[in-house]
């Protein structure tokens, strides 16, 4: 059995306090990674508490950071705070992102613009700023999702956004291949996180009906996935979209 070591190697998860980048952080770390936990606090203070606690978890081995990914500037400087501590960056992964769900008639404009800016602008801040700082071989993994391949009603922002992702996916792809950076994305189906609670119970298990391997995915199988792709052993994988879904709308 492989077990993934990165011992060594430095993995920055944006939206990270919780949910699936908690997930993916916490396996990085209990890999041997050194983790840089981010994120963005909403006006309750709650995803920073959180943050903390998670770091306090692996003393001496997590380092936070709050920065808008919406913000040129501020994702530019984190980076750079990034490269002053710890000489650089040998893993990004994308997966800071928000959920403003309605049909397009219902959909007011500024619904459509903060899921763009988050989901889209959000992570070419995060590529842009976070490539100048990748080690060369390192590894870049947007967590995608099944709308953006498929369409999801209600979802047009979210799909538009993620179908964005992909296409950035693939161009990074082949300009960071030069230096050996791998850029690859992950297309969740539905997972079972905080942000469920705004589906219907009906539309669950509906949605469950069509999933082939009978249950929603869990942080961990997108975590799971994500560290394949951070390996040593996807090293020739890149420009590549892997739906993580349990066989729906495959």
């Amino acid at each position: 059995m492989i077990r993934f070591d990165f011992t060594g190697k430095v993995a920055l998860v944006t939206g990270s306090s919780r949910g699936i980048g908690a997930a993916i952080l916490r396996q990085f770390l209990e890999a041997g990674a050194t983790g840089i936990l981010h994120d963005f606090d909403d006006a309750t203070g709650s995803n920073l508490k959180a943050a903390h606690a998670l770091a306090a978890e692996f003393p001496g081995r997590v380092k936070v950071f709050a920065a808008d990914v919406r913000d040129a500037g501020a994702i530019e400087g984190m980076m750079q705070s990034v490269q002053t501590e710890f000489g650089g960056l040998d893993i990004l992964v994308n997966n800071a992102g928000i959920l403003k769900d309605r049909t397009i008639r219902k959909m007011a404009p500024d619904d459509w613009h903060s899921v763009i800016d988050t989901n889209l602008t959000g992570v070419f801040h995060c590529c842009k700023y976070g490539a100048d700082i990748l080690r060369d071989g390192g590894r870049i993994v947007s967590i995608a999702s099944v709308a953006g391949l498929h369409g999801i009603q209600g979802q047009s922002n979210y799909a538009a956004a993620k179908a964005g992702v992909i296409g950035l996916t693939r161009v990074l792809a082949k300009e960071l291949a030069r230096r050996k950076i791998t850029v690859n994305a992950i297309a969740p189906g539905i997972v079972e996180t905080a942000m469920m609670g705004d589906i219907k119970p009906e539309m669950r298990d509906e949605y469950l009906k069509q999933i082939p391997l009978g249950r929603f995915a869990q942080p961990a199988d997108v975590a799971h996935t994500v560290l394949f792709l951070s390996s040593e052993e996807s090293g020739y994988i890149t420009g590549q979209v892997l739906p993580v879904t349990g066989g729906w709308l495959v």
